[in-house]
Order: C-alpha cells, then sequence, then structure tokens
C-alpha cells in the first residue's frame, strides 16, 4: 500500500516523561494547536491518485445552530478518515460551509435589515445600519451582490463558530481546504457545470405546470416536498350532461371549480362508460367540458369521477399531460385567484360568480364557492370531514400550489428511461455502507414523475448566467439565450450587462434582459466534489482526487445530495462521483424521535464537550453503527470518559514499570519466554486482524468494539496477573518478557484507539514516543505462536478466587492458603501455563487443578485469618 507517513516515529527513543496526575482536561485545546502548527493533517498534493484517499465532506449550514448531529456523523466520517490516514493513504479531508440558500437568507436578512432587489445597482460603499430597523418593510434595499457580500461577511463569523467545534471535536481536516458554496469560486463553478449541461442538451427551459411555494413566492422541485397530514372535506356537487341529468363528483378543492378542464373516470367503471366522450356543463361558471377515461381515477374513490383542474395536484398535472387538456389555471404565484375573469368562462352567471372569488386566498376562494353552491341548492349533503397528506415545501408552512411557469429543468431520468437506467447503474459503481441505503437511492430514481427543476424565484443564490435577446416590441426571445465567456464568470445577469450589449440597453426594445432566477441551492451542493476538487480550475488536483473515495452523508437527502450529485457527476464526468458512500442515521431524543432545530429537542454540543470532553462525545457517536438511528445518550458518554481516563492511567502504570520504546517486539521475539505474555500478543494479533477487516468493510463501529473489549481484558486481568512479574520477583528474564509484552500491547492500543480517542492517544504517545499516533502506521499486529484464549481462561479463575474472598468479606490481599480450580482439560493445561502468575496475584501457597466436565469452577478455598488491627 502507498504511504505518506511523515514524522513517524523519530528519533528512535524518545525520552519517558509520564506526568504525575494524568488528566483529560487542556488536551483539545493544546493538542488542536500543536496540531494546526505541525500541519499533521495536511494533505501533500504531491501524490499520484492511488495513494490519495479523498472524501466530499458534508458541507454544514452555516448560517444555523449547531447540535448533536453535527458531532455524531462527523465524528463518524473522522475515525474513518484517521484510520485511512495511518494506513499510509494521503488523506484529502476538506471542510466547505454551505452559506448558499433560504436559511442564509433569512438570517442575513434579520441580522443586518436588508432586503435583496437584483434590480437595485451595485453599492461598493455600502454598508448596513447599525441596528437593524424593527419592522421588515423599513429594512434597506440592496443590490444582489451587496446581499452576497454581506452574507461572507456574517458567514466568516458563523463559520468561526463550526470551526471551533470541529476542531474541539477533533476532526482531522485540513483546513487549508475550506470553501464556501456562495463564494466567487463555487459560482463559478456551479455556473461553468450548468452552461456546461446546457451545451449539451441536460439542461432546457419548459413552461409547464410547476410545484410553487405562495409564502416564499418560489418553484419547488419534487426532492424539496414533504407530506403533511392536514384536516380536510369533501364536497359532493353536481356537473350537468347535455340532457339534464347530473353527475356527481367528490372534492377537497372546491375552490378550483373554475379552473376545471375535465371529468375523468376509470375506463373500467360501467358507471360512466356511456359519459366518455360526451360534454357536460361545470356548476356555477357554465363551462363546458369533456368526460375523458383513464386508469388513475380510482372508481372506489368518492364518486369514482373526478374533476381535472389545472392544477389541484400532481395527478392533475398527469392528467392534463397525458388527456392533452386545455390549460385553465386560476391560481396566481401569490396564493390567491388572479383577478381578470378567464376567458373560457363565458357567461353573466358564470362571469358573476368568478367575481365572488377574484383576488382571495384558497381559503376564502373556498368558502365564497361553497356559499354560492349551497345558496344554488347544489351541494349534496354535509361535507364529509377527513384527514389526508397535502405536499408542502419542507421549509414551507402553506400548502403547496401548482401553477404554470417558465422553469430551468436539469434531465435526471424523471422523463428519460435510458438515462434513468444509466443513473441506476451509476449506483451500482458506489459501495453503500450498510448496503441497504442503495434501495433508498434506486427507489427515488424509481418513483421520478419529472426532471429536476433548478430554477428559484429567489433573490440569494448562484444567479443563473442567461440573458435574452428582446425584439422591437421589447418581448424576449427564450429560444436564443445570450450566455457569457467562461472568463466572464461568475456573473449575474442582473447586475452585469449581456455580452455585446451595454447597460443602457437592459430591459429596452431590441436590448437585452437578465434572467431574474437563481440556481437551486441543490443545484450547486450537487457539485461539491467539483468545487472542492478542482474541476475546471486545477486538473492536475482534480485527476488525484476524483472520483472521490467516500461521499458521508444522512439517509434523509439521499434523494437529493447524493442523487442530485450523481446526476452532475454523471453529466460531466460519465463516472459516479465516489467510490463508497457512508450513510449516518439520525439522533433521537428520550423519546426516539429524530432531534431535529425545528422540533426544539436538540442538545448544544458545547455543554456535554465541556462536560464529558472530546473523546468521550466521540466515543458515543462511534459505538454507532453507520445507517443506525441512535439515541442521545449521556450514560454512553459516561463510558466514554471512564475509558480515555482508563487508558491514561492504565499507560502511566505500564511506562512507570519500566516500558520503553525500545521494549516494543517486531522481529525477534525471544525476549518472549513466558506463555501468558505471548498468549496476551497473539490475542492482540487477533483483535488487530479483525478491527482491520471492519474498518475496511466501514464498521468502525466493530473495530471500536473489539478493541475496546481486549483493552479491558488487559487492564482488568492481564495487568493484575502480571505485576508480581513485572516488579522483578521472578527474575530479569520474566521481568523482561513481561515489559516487552506491556510496551507492544501499548503502543498497539494507542494505534487502535487513535481513531477514537485522538486527544487520550496523542497525550499518551507524547510522553514516550516522538512525533504524532495520527502519523504512525496503523498496527499489523506479532506473529507470535500463542494460546488466544488463555488469558482469559487465566483470568476467570482470579475472578472466581477475588470472588470467594469477596463473599467472605475478607482484604483482597488476604493469603490464600488452598484452593481447588476444576476445568476441562484443555483449560487446565492453559492454567498450568498461567500458574505462577495466577498464584502471585491471587496471593496463593497452593492452587490445586483437577480435570473435570463443565465450566471452569473454583472451589474449597481455604483463606488465612484476617490481619488483626493495628494496635493503638
Amino acid at each position: 500500500m502507498a504511504e505518506d507517513m511523515q514524522g513517524i516515529d523519530t528519533p528512535t527513543t524518545a525520552p519517558i516523561n509520564v506526568p504525575d496526575k494524568p488528566a483529560l482536561e487542556g488536551l483539545e485545546a493544546a493538542l488542536t494547536r500543536r496540531w494546526l502548527d505541525e500541519g499533521t493533517y495536511r494533505f501533500n498534493p504531491d501524490t499520484t491518485r492511488e495513494q490519495v484517499y479523498s472524501i466530499d465532506t458534508p458541507p454544514p449550514t452555516a448560517s444555523g445552530s449547531l447540535h448533536v448531529g453535527h458531532m455524531f456523523s462527523f465524528t463518524q466520517t473522522d475515525v474513518q478518515a484517521r484510520y485511512m490516514r495511518m494506513t499510509g493513504k494521503n488523506v484529502f479531508y476538506p471542510m466547505g460551509w454551505d452559506d448558499n440558500g433560504l436559511p442564509t437568507e433569512r438570517r442575513v436578512q434579520n441580522y443586518y435589515g436588508v432586503r435583496c432587489d437584483p434590480a437595485i445597482p451595485y453599492n461598493a460603499d455600502y454598508r448596513p445600519p447599525a441596528q437593524p430597523a424593527k419592522n421588515q418593510r423599513d429594512f434597506d434595499v440592496v443590490s444582489r451582490q451587496n446581499f452576497i457580500e454581506l452574507c461572507e461577511e456574517l458567514a466568516v463569523e458563523d463559520e468561526k463558530v463550526f470551526e471551533n467545534l470541529f476542531q474541539t471535536l477533533g476532526l482531522s481536516v485540513d483546513w487549508n481546504l475550506t470553501y464556501r458554496t456562495i463564494d466567487d469560486t463555487s459560482r463559478a463553478v456551479s455556473q461553468r457545470a450548468f452552461l456546461a449541461n446546457l451545451a449539451a442538451g441536460d439542461a432546457y427551459m419548459a413552461e409547464a405546470p410547476t410545484l410553487w411555494d405562495v409564502t416564499f413566492r418560489t418553484a419547488v422541485a419534487q426532492a424539496e416536498l414533504e407530506d403533511r397530514e392536514v384536516p380536510g372535506a369533501y364536497y359532493r356537487y353536481p356537473f350537468f350532461t347535455e340532457d339534464g341529468g347530473k353527475v356527481f363528483i367528490e372534492t377537497t378543492r372546491p375552490e378550483l371549480l373554475a379552473a376545471c378542464a375535465a371529468l375523468v373516470a376509470n375506463p373500467d367503471d360501467e358507471r360512466y362508460q356511456p359519459l366518455f366522450g360526451k360534454t357536460v356543463r361545470s356548476p356555477l361558471f357554465d363551462v363546458e367540458l369533456e368526460v375523458k377515461a383513464h386508469p388513475l381515477a380510482k372508481a372506489d374513490k368518492g364518486s369514482g369521477i373526478a374533476m381535472v383542474c389545472t392544477f389541484g395536484d400532481l395527478t392533475d398535472v398527469t392528467w392534463w399531460r397525458e388527456l392533452q387538456l386545455p390549460t385553465r389555471a386560476i391560481m396566481g404565484r401569490d396564493g390567491r385567484i388572479i383577478a381578470d375573469t378567464p376567458e373560457w368562462i363565458t357567461t353573466g352567471a358564470g362571469k358573476e360568480a368568478y367575481a365572488a372569488i377574484a383576488g382571495k386566498t384558497a381559503f376564502s376562494a373556498k368558502e365564497a364557492v361553497v356559499e354560492l353552491l349551497d345558496a344554488a341548492g347544489l351541494l349534496d349533503g354535509e361535507p364529509k370531514k377527513i384527514t389526508h397528506p397535502v405536499n408542502f415545501f419542507e421549509k414551507g408552512d402553506k400548502p403547496l400550489e401548482v401553477v404554470t411557469s417558465r422553469q430551468w429543468y436539469i434531465r435526471n431520468g424523471g422523463r428519460d428511461e435510458d438515462r434513468r437506467e444509466r443513473l441506476i447503474s451509476r449506483g451500482q459503481e458506489i459501495d453503500f455502507h450498510p448496503s441497504f441505503m442503495r434501495s433508498r437511492y434506486e427507489n427515488w430514481i424509481a418513483g421520478l414523475n419529472g426532471d429536476w427543476l433548478v430554477s428559484r424565484q429567489r433573490f440569494f443564490g448562484v444567479p443563473i448566467p442567461v440573458w435574452y435577446p428582446l425584439d422591437a416590441q421589447g418581448n424576449p426571445d427564450y429560444d436564443n439565450p445570450i450566455l457569457p465567456s467562461d472568463d466572464m464568470l461568475p456573473v449575474d445577469p442582473a447586475a452585469d450587462a449581456a455580452p455585446g450589449y451595454g447597460e443602457s440597453q437592459r430591459d429596452q426594445p431590441n436590448g437585452f434582459t437578465g434572467d431574474a432566477d437563481v440556481l437551486d441551492t441543490w443545484a450547486t451542493s450537487s457539485l461539491t466534489p467539483q468545487i472542492v476538487g478542482g474541476w475546471s480550475r486545477d486538473e492536475d488536483l482534480f485527476g488525484k482526487v476524483f472520483p472521490f473515495d467516500l461521499r458521508p452523508q444522512g439517509h434523509d437527502i439521499i434523494r437529493t445530495w447524493l442523487f442530485s450529485s450523481a446526476v452532475r457527476a454523471d453529466a460531466l464526468q460519465g463516472t459516479a462521483p465516489w467510490k463508497h458512500a457512508a450513510i449516518s442515521g439520525w439522533i433521537l431524543d428520550p423519546d426516539r424521535k429524530k432531534m431535529s432545530k425545528s422540533k426544539g429537542n436538540v442538545v448544544v454540543p458545547t455543554d456535554v464537550l465541556n462536560e464529558y470532553g472530546s473523546d468521550a462525545v466521540r466515543y458515543w457517536a462511534a459505538s454507532a453503527r453507520l445507517g443506525a438511528d441512535t439515541a442521545y445518550e449521556i450514560a454512553q458518554m459516561k463510558i466514554g470518559r471512564r475509558l480515555a481516563i482508563k487508558l491514561l492511567n492504565a499507560s502511566k502504570f505500564v511506562l512507570n514499570l519500566g516500558a520503553t520504546e525500545n521494549s516494543v517486539v517486531s522481529g525477534d521475539l525471544s525476549v518472549l519466554t513466558n506463555q501468558l505474555d505471548r498468549a496476551l500478543l497473539a490475542q492482540l494479533a487477533e483483535v488487530v486482524a479483525q478491527s482491520t477487516k471492519a474498518f475496511d468493510n466501514y464498521d468502525y463501529a466493530r473495530a471500536l468494539q473489539l478493541t475496546e473489549t481486549f483493552f479491558w481484558q488487559f487492564t482488568d486481568d492481564y495487568v493484575e496477573l502480571i505485576k508480581d512479574r513485572a516488579y522483578g520477583a521472578a527474575g530479569e528474564a520474566e521481568q523482561a518478557s513481561v515489559l516487552a509484552a506491556l510496551a507492544t500491547t501499548l503502543d498497539t492500543l494507542l494505534r487502535l484507539f487513535a481513531p477514537f480517542l485522538p486527544f487520550a492517544t496523542e497525550e499518551v504517545w507524547s510522553w514516550w514516543r516522538a512525533g504524532s499516533v495520527h502519523r504512525a502506521e496503523w498496527p499489523a499486529g506479532v506473529a507470535v505462536d500463542g494460546d488466544t484464549t488463555m488469558l482469559a481462561t487465566v483470568g476467570t479463575a482470579l475472578s472466581g478466587v477475588r470472588k470467594a474472598k469477596s463473599e467472605a468479606k475478607v482484604k483482597q490481599r488476604t493469603e490464600v492458603l488452598s484452593a481447588t480450580i476444576t476445568a476441562p482439560e484443555s483449560l487446565t493445561v492453559q492454567l498450568k501455563a498461567g500458574l505462577s502468575d495466577l498464584k502471585a496475584a491471587s496471593n496463593a501457597r497452593e492452587i490445586t487443578l483437577v480435570v473435570g466436565d463443565g465450566e471452569l469452577s473454583v472451589t474449597d478455598v481455604a483463606l488465612a485469618a484476617p490481619e488483626e488491627p493495628a494496635a493503638v
């Protein structure tokens, strides 16, 4: 394996410097400073692709508040990064800040008291007010470029808080490799990728039904939807056939009656088969429309026949498209019924009814239509109260509408079977950890019903880099957009003149107009490998890191970040963007509910870091396997803190016995004369092999479990068994053997624990070794001939003797006059080999070994008389 092991294990021998009172307190600040000063985690660009392990780190939203979820998932990535570094990999571990999007827009608006208007010219000398106005209508109105500058200014402060948290947590990030998703580089890369998609036919503009959030006044993509259960009601009323008959429909959206384009029923529904191809007239608005057949209509839902409005929901969109229905939109982008009477409403009564709903919100229009139906005696029975799922924007608080608008799309397989299959195959190029997460990726692709809508009607974001020429009447020519040259990027068409035009020609006949929209946040975040990897700017670096080795992320954004990144890499590079995807679970509160800022049940991470220490928090996070939702457990952190403290104290004991770097064995094993010592190292070699395999399979939690289990056996059993020999009671050869075993075990344990407990292990390493444990080689294990189960057997016997003393209520140092240990023959052989250590540790004169069936048992323990209290 290619290695990048700079600064390890030199000079050959380091002086021993063990503190009198080892402690965890203060380690984070001191060691973080040292790692930064020494460049411990710095990526070396003078490298080859084979040597590199590259990580597409998730850029957290820097405008958001910190919570324990950040510590949880980022720790899981870091332990893998540290392992790969110790195996010799040149780890490319960057950090980005996602400051592009609605959270940042809101924060900047409220913090500075400003509102963005792209039509406002840039003011290079602008400074926000010292105190923001109390009312938003009094906020300063600034240009998009001024707004972006304020965002970057505030983001710097927010990012310092995040950076400090992550450094305190011990993330082995190269802090020279940072970026922001709204900085000049990211905007240029995002626009360059969009233009490449456009040139290849992978991006296009279309006027089509679009999910729309009336609060944020922006289009919403399928991946940003969430269903919420809301109360509603079915209203039943008739349409009228040519012969005066009634066809009853039931709907939850009577306010869209004026937008009805057809009635639709299932082709197999015999009740309505005679009506297919015939016309009916709508109540109130008296509009003629056709009755159609479509298999999506459900005969057992409501009356079995539905009115198709343009548009009530996504099913209406499907019917409208597949049945080629007319577009009769009445809902405006502001969430109100449009004011002008539509051309398809021609009768006086119809126009009068429309006037009653014009300009009203969806809620008020519903009330008005119901009142009109009731007054006309058309409502059939009372409304049926229901609770049903309704589409919401994940950040919104009002149901989404479907409006017709001109938007930009990127092809993602939603309308292209070949592309869909290709993207599924891209997913098969990626090893998902855990593997079952792949199905979420594939299921999402299978459920797509359209291409990726990437334009957003927001002020802040990466501008769509397009202008449109205007004809003599001032109408834009959308079919022949004006595009920037590459050296112009990043551009803002709302502020920058189109190539070949002057600013005075903006929005003038025969001039130009800029596209006012911005790209979806995910359209830029989907390019994090390209942004941080140097695509289109540093192709040498890009070739060394791409495709990235690892994408770590949460399972809830497989449909957004992971999938959109795969779409972009497929189109731009013709490959999957990474080799592995490590999918973290959620953090759950004590009620087993997901912790989130919106739920108000998050825990501030600085509190637990201050109370328990970073190694303890990392222990909790690393104990959870990838993909597993994990409870927030203080108890687990307490265990982690106890482990870190025990590591300090056990290391102090070993080193104070006289173990040194020179005591560590590798090739020549002749010093290991005692079978228990050889058994210990043989067992440790198995732990190393199994931990290495676990890490290679991205099962770091298994590696931690194996190492921790061995560590406690080492401290609780082995260290107690060998104390007599370690102090020289059995002679120099026996002492040298035990010191070699102790030093080798400590050396190996520090390396095994280093990814999980970086502060405690680095502290101990500095007591007796040069350099950093985090630049040391991953242990290989000592190839020693030893019985890997011997320590457990002797340890069980020691526990049996101690239990007898505890039950007799005497001190553990009380002498054992005699005892009998009965065990199967294979175990008595092990006990015989370790008998001298067992007798010394239990202070026993005589221990008789008896071969017998069943489990090992300690019986007939005869104890010396208790010591008399000293005379006063």
